[in-house]
């Protein structure tokens, strides 16, 4: 069995040929597409944040929207850029964000990759330390993060407040209890897996990793998530970890989905650079019938070590066609993997 859930990048363009010519558009669409994806029985609502994009950048309105709107499916982020946030902010958005759907939340969060602009994290505020990079900065916010939801008071009360205040430290509110248990970080080497699970955070990865042993994609990306394990079990946590990968999956069901995606192109990893020094791996995607979809999963090592698939959806082709998408994965698909 698979948690089964999709995640959208929330792409918009005023191009005529785009279902979501606008951010109204995109917002109001993602709500929509969480809706029936939860009709359809589908697990998780994700999305990913990108900041001076024409795509989703403020997850926690639209999580909280999504939140109100349903009412079993989880709903999440894969993954925000910790080197633009405010961790105390943070928190209480996520707080609020939790609270609204009934603890439903499943929050990736990372120290980023390259964005649309030149040091976008400077513009919103934040520089990091002497000596520290910024991908160092992303991680020392996300701790001060993970340290605020753990919903300890460390703020000194004002002696004369406006309101009055219970005994003790403060903290920020609204807190969720047990939402620290539902961090994930977006991982892109082996090494910062590890990390992740000696910090005890659920582990997110995706379609992209650092090419660290020259071995097809899906293989790396299964001894990363056992690395991580490994950790996990090293580190003595209480809790069972989850761990995630997404993958481009669309099964051809008709004439309509083999105009949209039957040239393929997509069937093998791609080797590029991430950063002027980082090689990195991009993992195929899968698109064929669904009876040749089930002999390619099955062969995906990285999909077999995973408890959670997100289904990366082309969120343009609006919410009709996307619902479609899951619909054909979780009914055509996922039973004969033994997913559901």
């Amino acid at each position: 069995m698979k948690s089964i859930g999709f995640l959208s990048f929330g792409h918009w363009t005023p191009a005529s040929q785009s279902q979501t010519r606008s951010a109204a558009d995109t917002l109001l669409q993602s709500i929509d597409l969480a809706v029936a994806a939860e009709e359809l029985g589908a697990d998780g609502a994700y999305f990913r944040v990108h900041h001076f994009a024409r795509q989703l950048a403020s997850p926690f309105p639209l999580l909280a929207a999504v939140g109100a709107k349903t009412s079993r499916i989880e709903i999440g982020t894969a993954v925000i850029d910790m080197r633009y946030e405010n961790p105390l902010y943070m928190a209480e958005d996520a707080g609020a964000a939790d609270l609204i759907s009934g603890g439903r939340l499943q929050l990736g969060i990372s120290r980023g990759s390259p964005e649309q602009v030149i040091d976008g994290w400077r513009y919103f505020g934040y520089q990091p330390a002497e000596s520290e990079t910024d991908a160092d900065m992303g991680r020392r916010h996300a701790r001060v993060f993970l340290d605020v939801l753990r919903g300890v008071g460390f703020a000194e009360p004002n002696p004369r407040p406006m309101f009055a205040n219970p005994p003790g430290l403060l903290r920020p509110e609204p807190h969720s209890e047990g939402l620290r248990d539902r961090i994930w970080w977006g991982a892109g080497s082996n090494a910062t897996a590890v990390w992740a699970a000696k910090m005890g955070m659920n582990l997110q990865s995706s379609t992209l990793k650092n090419d660290e042993t020259g071995e097809p994609f899906h293989i790396q990306q299964a001894a990363q998530i056992r690395a991580y394990r490994s950790a996990w079990k090293e580190a003595g946590h209480a809790r069972t970890s989850r761990v995630s990968v997404s993958r481009n999956i669309i099964a051809l069901m008709g004439d309509r989905d083999r105009a949209y995606f039957g040239l393929g192109g997509e069937d093998n990893d791609q080797i590029g650079l991430i950063d002027p020094t980082t090689r990195a791996i991009f993992g195929r995607g899968y698109v064929a019938e669904p009876d040749v979809l089930i002999e390619q999963l099955r062969k995906d090592e990285g999909i077999s070590e995973a408890d959670t698939l997100l289904v990366t959806v082309p969120n343009q082709l609006g919410v009709a066609y996307n619902a479609h998408v899951i619909e054909s994965i979780l009914k055509h698909v996922a039973p004969a993997l033994g997913w559901r």
